[in-house]
């Protein structure tokens, strides 16, 4: 017999890391993150309302690329990683193009979490991780077909990473994690005693 892996889901990964210059970049980057933290008020109001557990930009500022220049360098970054997904992908763009619609800062207080979501209107999604403290959570991925399973049985606890209904993958300050926006994810809670410091981001295709 032979099995066939069809339908796969591809979850890109990469890191700023290896990158010259790197701790300058990132040191920046989480500098410039907790500034906006700092100064947001519509932000800091908008996490009192919803009940966040820490800081996002995501409902208050739109412009993050124009408004710092870190943040112009980390859109230049990943552009080049989300033009390599899309062609992995082997997606058909038919003359148009795929472009950075929405960049945001999350940072999650200890015990703080980000419940499964997926994001509408977008092509790709993803996150570029900033600081990751010891026990920070991971990203955990949701097996796509869980919906349609009704009365099938659960995984083994041995079985393989692609077998598994659920995906947890740890990052590192300088990863990039990115995936096909349907997928449905979330953040656990977050069992540092600091706070992890990330940018999300979508890609639409205009």
């Amino acid at each position: 017999m032979s099995l066939r892996p069809l339908f796969v889901t591809q979850v890109y990964e990469a890191s700023l890391a290896g990158e010259k210059g790197f701790a300058a970049f990132n040191a920046e980057l989480e500098d410039t993150c907790r500034m906006l933290a700092d100064e947001d008020l519509a932000g800091q109001a908008w996490c009192r309302d919803h009940a966040y557990g820490g800081y996002t930009s995501y409902a208050s500022l739109d412009d993050l690329p124009m408004r710092a220049s870190i943040f112009a360098d980390l859109k230049r970054k990943l552009d080049r990683h989300a033009g390599a997904y899309a062609r992995a992908l082997h997606l058909d763009l038919g003359g148009r193009r795929l472009k950075l619609d929405s960049l945001w800062v999350n940072i999650l207080e200890p015990g703080a979490a980000h419940s499964g979501h997926i994001h509408p209107h977008s092509v790709l999604s993803g996150t570029v991780y900033v600081s990751i403290p010891k026990g920070a959570s991971a990203l955990k991925l949701e097996d796509p077909r869980l919906p349609l399973m009704m009365a099938a049985p659960p995984r083994s606890a041995d079985a393989p990473e692609e077998a598994r209904s659920f995906i947890y993958l740890q990052p590192q300050a300088g990863t990039i994690l990115m995936w096909e926006s349907w997928l449905r994810h979330e953040v656990p809670a977050n069992g540092a005693r600091q706070e992890r410091i990330s940018v999300s981001f979508n890609y639409a295709w205009k």
